[in-house]
């Protein structure tokens, strides 16, 4: 393995804490109760996969919700509110840690997000932490709405490796899904899959990357 010089990190239950079932229960409080059959940690239909490159935009989003439920009375709020629910926060320590890595390492974020996400994320940043989003921990922070390509196509790592002229083998990607993970590796990036109730700060000591 050659030295590690540049680390790529997820962002949903990596850095930000996420959780599934309280948004399937949000869902369900609305009657819908199938939420698994549409979206879930592994795969997905075509609905979120257009809304998280971007193809779609917000108002689409609620109306494929309101399509694929049936339940056309749904309004906007209760459609965000629902979907936002899965959202929960940044752990006390994961700033500093991001700090710490990107004063010993070329350090970028690359998330599938989407737009109501990604907008409640940026006000919960700037509310709890006065930050105006997460520029400052990263060379740089991509979002797959904005960018137009998701995880787990290649084409989204390619860009970055491309974009900053990284080495996959002195680089390293960590997330908490196994499908990204295989098409890292299979463009040469070592990785490490995080998964609860492993935490980042606890990887990151473990391996090696950092130091206490």
């Amino acid at each position: 393995m050659k030295k590690i010089k540049n680390i790529i990190l997820d962002y949903g239950d990596v850095i930000f804490m996420i959780d599934f079932l309280k948004m399937e229960a949000a869902f369900s409080e609305l009657g819908i109760k199938n939420v698994r059959d549409y979206y879930g940690h592994r795969s997905q239909t075509k609905l979120f996969d257009e809304f998280e490159q971007g193809k779609i935009s917000s108002q689409d989003f609620r109306e494929g919700i309101r399509t694929i439920s049936g339940i056309f009375s749904l309004t906007d709020h209760q459609i965000d509110s629902a979907w936002n629910a899965m959202l929960l926060g940044v752990p006390d320590g994961n700033h500093d840690l991001l700090l710490a890595l990107k004063n010993k390492y070329r350090l970028f974020l690359l998330s599938n997000n989407n737009e109501i996400h990604y907008n409640w994320i940026m006000n919960h940043l700037k509310s709890k932490f006065g930050l105006e989003n997460n520029t400052k921990f990263f060379e740089k922070d991509y979002y797959s709405h904005l960018m137009g390509m998701r995880k787990p196509n290649a084409d989204i790592f390619e860009y970055v490796l491309s974009k900053h002229e990284l080495n996959p083998d002195e680089t390293v990607f960590i997330d908490d899904s196994p499908q990204h993970l295989k098409t890292a590796q299979g463009l040469g990036i070592q990785t490490y899959l995080l998964t609860k109730p492993d935490t980042l700060q606890a990887l990151v000591f473990r391996e090696g990357l950092l130091e206490k």
